[in-house]
């Protein structure tokens, strides 16, 4: 996933206005997760990189790594 999100939309999601982040993977595959999964990779610069989101068989959330800026 390449996501690049602002400091002002990230406000949105700790404030509780927004829970769930949408997002389409390189492949065209539409993502949809909670935004809290995003909070170790939050800088004062919002959110923004490329993501490797690992799910098991279930389409269950297994962990979400950083691996470019």
């Amino acid at each position: 996933l390449r996501l690049s999100i602002s400091p002002a939309e990230m406000m949105l999601y700790y404030r509780g206005d927004a829970s769930v982040l949408l997002a389409t993977a390189r492949d065209g595959t539409s993502v949809q997760m909670p935004a809290r999964l995003l909070r170790p990779h939050v800088t004062a610069q919002g959110v923004s990189g490329e993501f490797l989101l690992r799910c098991d068989d279930r389409n269950r959330f297994l962990s979400l790594e950083r691996i470019a800026d």
